[in-house]
Formats: C-alpha cells, structure tokens, sequence
C-alpha cells in the first residue's frame, strides 16, 4: 500500500506543477513551498526549553475550527511557541499574517525527508492536526518520536479507508494519534469499532465557540447596514451553481434586497456576475455615507467580513450545497439566530444535517423553493430561533479539549 501512497504522491505534484502554468492557486502552492527548510532556519530557532505547539489546518475552515485552541493555548501557556501550517494557498494567504501565533508557514510536500527535517526544525513538544489531513510520513515520524499528537474536530465517515477492510495503511495512520477529539457520536462509534475505544471522546466543535466569539465582538460595517431593508437575503461563498439559483430567485421576488459574496472574487467572475444582476454594485465602490438606493444588490469584493456580514440578515443562503462536495460555514449565521438555507449535499456535515432536521434549516434545489420560503415569515422566524439555540447547546468543545490536555500534562512535562 505504501507503493500506491507514492503513486499518489507522484500523481498529485505533477498535477499541481502542471496547473501552476495556468491556475493561480496552483501556482501559489508551489511558490510557497520553495526554499521552505532556508526560510524557517532563518525565523524559527527553538531552544531546547522552549514548548512549541505546532497546529496543521487544511484551510480556511479548519483553521476556523483550530484558532479557539489557538487562543486558548496563549492565555494558559503564555510562553509556548506557536506554529500554524496550510496546506492550501486559500488557507496560508488570508491567515499569513495572524498575530495569535509566532509564526504561519505552509507545510511542505508530505514526504520521509520532508517530514524528519520539518519536525527537526521546529522541535513540537505537541502537535495537533484539525478536523482531517492525514500524512503519513508526518504522523510516523512524529509517532517515532514519541511526539503527543491530537485530532481535534474529528469528524468520521463509513465510507473512508479506515473502515474498509484494505484499509490497513490508513489506520496505521490513526495508530500515530495519542488521542481523538470528535465531533459526534456516529465518529465515536466508528473508531471504537477498530480497536481506538480508550482514545477517543465526544468533545463537540470548536467551530461553535468560534463563532460565538466573533458574534460576541460585532463589527460595525454602515455601508452594509445602510443597504439592508425589512427583507435581506445574504448569500455566502456562493459558486456559479449557486449565482444561478439566486438569479432565478431574484427574478421572483419583489420586495427583497440580495447581499452577494462569492467565494472566488477575481475579476472574471465579478464581471460574470455584474451581467447576471445587472444593476448590482460593487462594495469596494461604495464610499463614505452614500445611500444605496438605486440598487437591490451588492456584490461583496472583499474578503474576511462575511461573518459579520450574517447578522444583518433576514435570511441566510450558504454556498457550495448544490455540488457534491458541500457546502461552506453553516454556522456563521446560525449563531446569530439566522434561518438558513443550503443546498442538498449536507450529508458530510453533521451540524447541517442535525440543524436541518431539527427545523433550524432548509434545503433548496432551485430558486422557486427559496421564493416560497422568503414568503414564509413566521416559517423563517421559527427557523431563525432553533439555528440560534442550536449553536448555543453546541459550545465549549474547546474547554474540555484544554481540560484533557491540562490533565494530561502534556505541555508541563520536564
């Protein structure tokens, strides 16, 4: 198995080389990850006293799910070191310069060199890996080196590689965990019935303390205030696939503002936007106080204030639900007490399917369904009050990940 984890390794670097000639991304990833050895000799010098914390996130919403513990770990160690990596361009641009760590880097191409000389530079006295990544040559070599190592978030599915029964080099993988902290019960199930029964617990996601933090410090954004009306209807990380169901809903509607924020912001989907919704502004050209009423939507070309965009809502969409690899944050507009509405791919996402089935959600395939439900104000108030209680049963996955490694001592060890 190990000859296919190479074939793999193999097949996805010559992927990303070939894409870089044309995809931006691709092309990022590869350009960060040049010289990495020289450039952290250069930055990152433990010394042998220093307790150094090394957080591995995939992207942006890991690293959403990752920063409560992140934030955490500076109040009750306050003299750790702190190192976060990406894998993806997505996650390491928007985060490079987070001040809640000593340092952001992206991690290098999972490989047995790599691996030893990344883990003998930065000299982890734990490491934690958020939601998912599994590398192997990273988890061997820290399991050899009897480095503690955490899953955080950890969200199991039947349908992956540990559970089959050719899945013996994925769990040798999960042998490399000193503990898993996971979001559900189904997960639990899952890895307790291949051996991990006094590894694992129930910790929640911390996603929901995150959230709840940034509802609690609200920034003000008067531009977006001023545009909203009785009826707003805020679109998130929206893709194509999603542009054209809110157009088909637009065109029903008659009484409603749309706040769009798409999940790519280059020019050539503005541009294609612009053309779908015609008489749509661009937030960047807005200025000072200027009164927004000879549109009915703005296209949001920044990134980074979507979160706070919620709360100003009267209905929520998330982006992503109609393809089959889901949807993007439920849970920043949930927290504000929000009806939401995605599309029907929410089965990898336990928070969505629990949200939906206890009415705090709806699920659309076509823009005449959410027409009818933006008709629907008692249905979207009733549906707004459950997402809110929702999030709010769902805190402190973050206190009792801190509790157990306190408890532990994993970081007061000699």
């Amino acid at each position: 198995m190990i000859l296919l984890y190479h074939l793999f390794r193999c097949l996805f670097l010559g992927g990303i080389r070939i894409a870089s000639f044309r995809n931006k991304k691709a092309e990022k990833w590869i350009q960060g990850r040049k010289n990495w050895s020289a450039k952290l000799i250069k930055d990152w010098r433990p010394t042998p006293s220093d307790k150094v914390i090394w957080m591995h996130c995939a992207s942006v919403g890991e690293f959403e799910q990752g920063r409560p513990l992140l934030e955490s770990f500076k109040k009750i160690y306050p003299n750790t070191r702190l190192l976060l990596t990406f894998f993806s361009p997505s996650g390491y641009e928007l985060h490079k310069n987070y001040s809640g760590v000593d340092k952001v880097v992206y991690l290098p191409f999972d490989s047995k060199k790599n691996a030893a000389a990344f883990i003998e530079l930065i000299q982890p006295s734990l490491a934690i890996f958020v939601k998912y990544e599994f590398w192997y040559f990273y988890l061997t070599t820290l399991k050899k080196q009897q480095i503690p190592t955490l899953l955080v978030s950890g969200l199991f599915r039947l349908n992956q590689p540990f559970f089959k029964w050719w899945g013996s080099f994925h769990r040798k993988m999960l042998d490399c965990f000193t503990f898993f902290f996971l979001q559900n019960t189904a997960s639990v199930k899952l890895i307790e019935s291949i051996g991990y029964h006094n590894k694992c617990m129930i910790s929640g996601d911390t996603r929901f303390d995150r959230v709840a933090a940034i509802a609690a410090v609200p920034t003000s954004l008067p531009l977006v205030e001023s545009f909203c009306s009785e009826n707003t209807l805020i679109a998130g990380s929206t893709w194509p696939e999603d542009e054209a169901l809110l157009q088909e809903w637009f065109n029903l509607q008659k009484n409603w503002k749309l706040i769009l924020v798409p999940h790519e912001i280059d020019p050539v989907h503005l541009s294609a936007l612009k053309k779908k919704f015609p008489s749509s502004q661009l937030y960047s050209d807005l200025s000072g106080e200027k009164i927004l009423s000879e549109t009915n939507v703005l296209i949001i070309d920044t990134m980074g204030i979507l979160s706070q965009i919620y709360r100003y809502g009267t209905l929520c969409y998330i982006g992503g639900g109609l393809k089959k690899s889901g949807h993007h944050n439920i849970l920043e507009a949930a927290v504000y007490s929000k009806p939401v509405v995605t599309g029907p791919y929410i089965h990898k996402f336990s928070e969505s399917v629990t949200l939906n089935q206890m009415g705090g959600s709806f699920v659309v395939t076509k823009g005449e369904e959410l027409w009818q439900i933006s008709r629907n104000q008692k249905r979207m108030e009733d549906a707004g009050k459950k997402a809110g209680e929702y999030v709010t049963m769902q805190l402190g996955a973050t206190k009792k990940i801190m509790d157990w490694i306190q408890a532990n001592l994993l970081l007061t060890k000699a």
